[in-house]
């Protein structure tokens, strides 16, 4: 069987239409998908904006609070290691005899070291001023054995505070620590 030239040109245009209709469909599906990814696309990258800015914004409030802790606890430390050494030993020696005598210290500030003259010898006095609070007996024995404890200080003044109301008794001293400074 012999096919015409007519019937090889109408199948051949055939096969074309087939092919140009099967090209067009994948085009149109690839069209139509390449719209949905972009799509997605923009709406994750939108939401992926907007949880990152979220996260650097709490990330930020979080370091921005540890940061002024941190000062805040280094102003603490500062003033720690600004003080002379004698008002740190006599510190120490406060809190543990506060502990011991059952007492809490709820105040203890001083004005640092300065010149003094005690019986003509020079010195340096540290004066340190606590403010306790406790049974009465307890801050007794605990003023007791703060004059007892300190070899070169004396308790300057104390006053002891007892309330009619149920509030704890408390006091309030004033000591001196004395340094000898050298020639």
């Amino acid at each position: 069987m012999k096919i015409s030239k007519t019937s090889w040109l109408v199948i051949i245009i055939g096969v074309f239409i087939i092919l140009l209709a099967g090209l067009g469909v994948i085009r149109s599906n690839q069209v139509q998908e390449h719209n949905n990814l972009k799509d997605t696309l923009a709406l994750t990258q939108l939401k992926l904006q907007t949880i990152q800015l979220e996260q650097f914004s709490q990330r930020q409030e979080e370091l921005e609070q540890r940061l002024s802790q941190t000062m805040a606890e280094s102003e603490s430390a500062r003033s720690v290691l600004s003080q002379p050494i004698g008002s740190i030993m006599v510190s120490d020696l406060l809190f543990d005899l506060a502990e011991a005598n059952s007492v809490n210290i709820t105040e203890v500030t001083s004005a640092g070291m300065s010149d003094s003259n005690l019986e003509g010898v020079p010195c340096s006095a540290l004066s340190i001023r606590a403010a306790v609070r406790g049974e009465v007996t307890d801050l007794v024995n605990f003023i007791t054995s703060l004059s007892n404890e300190l070899r070169t200080g004396v308790v300057s003044t104390m006053e002891i505070n007892i309330p009619e109301s149920k509030e704890m008794p408390s006091a309030r001293i004033q000591l001196v620590v004395y340094t000898y400074k050298g020639a």
